[in-house]
């Protein structure tokens, strides 16, 4: 896991297979009582579940077990 520090209104960007093309940009929008607000710009093609969505959509496709390890 890659662990990360920003403060609010800083940025991530993950970069495609060229390391170039933005693929995703995460921006801390809000740090308060706890909380942080994130907000992700992708291309619209691109599904974005909260990960408990996302366990229920793989089990009911049958894809049940962790996802595989690039490379494998």
């Amino acid at each position: 896991m890659l662990v990360l520090s920003r403060r609010s209104q800083e940025s991530v960007v993950v970069g495609g297979a060229d390391g170039f093309d933005r693929l995703l940009k995460i921006t801390v929008l809000s740090i308060q009582n706890g909380r942080v607000k994130l907000g992700f710009e992708l291309d619209p093609s691109i599904p974005v579940f909260r990960e408990e969505i996302w366990e229920t959509v793989r089990t009911a496709q049958g894809l049940i077990g962790p996802p595989a390890s690039p490379g494998t």
